[in-house]
């Protein structure tokens, strides 16, 4: 029992230890290249700004759907090119010295820390230039966290699994559709109570299948995700 016990204990150790190590070289190459910022907040702006000079002023149902599409789209950029971005024999580096469970969960750290502090760019930038009707600051701060976080679980599988495939753009639409389309609606609707400045009580259901999808994604990757790893 006692050996079982510390064997699970070794085991979980290496986990993590992997895990750090694969997000500090991810943090650090990002740091040194930037591209994922730059690029990212170039598409923000320009897009922003275009918005702005078509619209001028937006009602809030308006305000509150575009920036979402804006959003979306900023994660697809910023997370479509985790995995395509890994050469075949770095790809065999990490297959000699790390488990696949440990590469997925690094992926999936790596782009919330990413889609985190994106979301907060975009944000900060769309309020700006936009005039902000926020009803609820902080709840509605929280649904943008919540929807960094849903988009980079979603799309890091979903880039995983289409990295393994010879037209990766195009399987990681089809793959994402199903998921991102109800994941948006929920999105949505959160955020549209806070922007209305609604009771958060009446939000709960919201983030309850928010939290439920992260938790799905997730337990998809670390089943699926070895499999793929393998070929």
């Amino acid at each position: 029992m006692l050996k079982t016990a510390k064997y699970v204990s070794l085991w979980y150790m290496s986990f993590f230890q992997q895990v750090k190590t694969l997000v500090y070289k991810d943090l650090t190459l990002e740091w040194r290249s930037k591209y994922a910022i730059n690029s990212i907040l170039l598409y923000v702006v320009s897009t922003v700004f275009v918005c702005y000079q078509a619209f001028k002023s937006v009602d809030t149902q308006i305000w509150n759907a575009l920036f979402w599409i804006i959003l979306l789209f900023a994660s697809i950029n910023a997370i479509s090119r985790s995995f395509v971005q890994e050469s075949q024999y770095r790809q065999l580096y990490y297959y000699a010295i790390a488990s696949p469970k440990s590469i997925i969960i690094s992926k999936v750290i790596y782009n919330v820390i990413l889609m985190t502090v994106l979301s907060v760019i975009t944000y900060v930038i769309y309020s700006l230039i936009f005039k902000n009707p926020v009803g609820d600051p902080v709840f509605y701060y929280i649904a943008v966290l919540l929807g960094a976080i849903s988009f980079a679980t979603v799309f890091t599988m979903v880039s995983g699994i289409s990295a393994k495939t010879g037209n990766n753009s195009t399987i990681m639409a089809i793959l994402a559709f199903p998921v991102i389309i109800p994941l948006l609606i929920v999105l949505i609707t959160l955020s549209q109570n806070a922007l209305q400045g609604m009771d958060r009580a009446e939000s709960y259901n919201e983030i309850g299948v928010l939290v439920a999808i992260n938790v799905i994604t997730i337990t998809i990757s670390l089943l699926l995700f070895p499999y793929l790893w393998r070929d």
